[in-house]
């Protein structure tokens, strides 16, 4: 018998299902009972769980990670389906197919890359090109690149979404750059590659997705730039003579200020017109793709209002019966 997926849950469904457990926590409600809370997990999405009145022993048996065996019943509350638990388990790894948990790209993962490639082994300077060359000849990094998520919840989280995040932005800069002449374009696209670039060591993706001891220490924008410094000292076996200076520094400056803000863990703001346009790019494509995800996920809420997403600051509306823009003729979001 096939299994159910997140996405095919409905408000009343009875679950009797294996799915990954993840953001596990021990509460406790207005009545001083203890209950646990967590996400239940597969490829498709997760689903928000509670198990009334157990207590601290049940919360250690299981960690997040762990694939958990789960029987309860759906209910649509404040907008959003959850699932009321009436037994919880752990289950074997072994007993499951792994390609059912983790969410993947929708796009060709290999068509992906040959597009990264036909922009990066294009570039005009030499020396941004062979920086390019020197990571794409690292099997593990190129492994790596096309395999890790580009977040753990807020965009892209799915295997293979930090390279479809990446051509994407490279696509919409591609488009843009010629409304802007005065802006360097080998300088915008190398700085859309390496702006996440220091992600395939910060986040963890086996089974999963999370950080690494290294991401939670160091994060993924001074990893990026240790990756540079790393793919400059193999360039003059390349080119025959170093990066110019200058153009190092403007390399670092774009990782260091892609998040745009201080607040935003930047640790520098933009002050060049590539650093510019790569923060304002990676903006469009990261809140773009959260607001079509909230429209496609949302589709089993009968309120023309997806419910309030906090990192977004708003809710999104999907169109009353009039104007339907996820009906037929609307255009669709899939």
């Amino acid at each position: 018998m096939s299994r159910r997926y997140v996405e095919q849950l409905r408000d009343g469904d009875s679950l009797d299902e294996v799915f990954l457990a993840t953001d596990k926590q021990l509460r406790v409600n207005r009545k001083g009972n203890s209950y646990v809370q967590l996400m239940l997990r597969d490829r498709t999405g997760g689903i928000s769980a509670r198990l009334w009145n157990v207590g601290e022993q049940f919360f250690r048996s299981f960690d997040n990670g762990d694939f958990v065996h789960a029987d309860g019943k759906v209910q649509l509350f404040e907008g959003s389906l959850q699932v009321i638990l009436n037994h919880l388990e752990r289950s074997e790894a072994e007993k499951v197919e792994l390609v059912d948990f983790l969410p993947h790209t929708e796009q060709s993962v290999p068509k992906l890359l040959d597009r990264l490639r036909g922009y990066l082994l294009r570039l005009g300077n030499p020396h941004l090109r062979a920086v390019a060359e020197c990571l794409l000849m690292d099997e593990a990094f190129a492994r790596a690149f096309a395999t890790c998520p580009a977040g753990v919840k807020l965009h892209h989280a799915y295997v293979g979404g930090l390279l479809e995040h990446t051509v994407s932005m490279m696509d919409a800069a591609d488009k843009l750059l010629p409304l802007y002449p005065g802006v360097d374009r080998d300088l915008v696209l190398m700085g859309v590659f390496l702006h996440d670039a220091g992600k395939t060591r910060e986040l963890t993706y086996a089974r999963a997705f999370g950080y690494s001891d290294e991401g939670q220490l160091v994060g993924h924008i001074p990893i990026a730039v240790e990756l540079l410094a790393e793919a400059a000292a193999k360039v003059p076996d390349l080119t025959g003579e170093p990066i110019p200076r200058e153009l190092m520094l403007r390399l670092r400056h774009m990782i260091l200020s892609h998040h745009g803000e201080l607040t935003y863990g930047s640790p520098k703001v933009p002050m060049t017109p590539e650093a510019m346009l790569l923060h304002l790019v990676d903006l469009l494509d990261t809140r773009m793709h959260m607001v079509l995800r909230e429209l496609k996920e949302d589709r089993n809420n009968p309120s023309a209002w997806t419910p309030y997403n906090g990192n977004l600051g708003r809710r999104i509306y999907k169109g009353g019966p009039q104007g339907d823009l996820l009906g037929e003729g609307g255009g669709g979001y899939d």
